[in-house]
Formats: C-alpha cells, sequence, structure tokens
C-alpha cells in the first residue's frame, strides 16, 4: 500500500481477529483493539538498559553508535557524567 501523501510503501496487515486489513501503526488493530501479529521473530522490544545518555546535564538525548547525542550534537565524554 502507497501513501497518499509521500508514495512511501506502507506496511498493511490483515488482523486475526476482525479480518481487517490496517496499516501497521503500532501493536494493536485500529478496528477492534486486538493485537497484531510481530512482523518476525527478529522484532525485538527496545533495550533501554544499554542506552548511554548524553554526558550534558542539560540535555535529556542518548549517544548514537557515532559517538554523538542524537538531541544537541556533542560528542560524549564519559569524564563529565
Amino acid at each position: 500500500m502507497l501513501c497518499e501523501k509521500c508514495a512511501s510503501e506502507i506496511e498493511a496487515v490483515l488482523c486475526g481477529n476482525c479480518e481487517s486489513t490496517v496499516i501497521r501503526l503500532g501493536k494493536y488493530c485500529y478496528a477492534c483493539g486486538s493485537k497484531l501479529q510481530k512482523k518476525s521473530d527478529s522484532e525485538d522490544e527496545i533495550d533501554f538498559s544499554s542506552r548511554i545518555l548524553c554526558s550534558d546535564e542539560t540535555c535529556i538525548g542518548v549517544i548514537n553508535e557515532k559517538g554523538i547525542c542524537k538531541v544537541c550534537g556533542k560528542p560524549y565524554s564519559p569524564e563529565s557524567s
């Protein structure tokens, strides 16, 4: 299914409960409220315990794989935290 506004591909799934074809916007069917099946076995929950918080004490961001804060753009400085 293609998005009307941006023409990008949108995943549509068949709900196992109400059998409606719905766009995957989250974990639950927006037609009946039942939980949708996972996309695949590789879809895992986010592990928040492995995050590295920004060393700037006024920022709420986390450090990305390049060592830079995703919010403020400052490099991680372990001696600051």
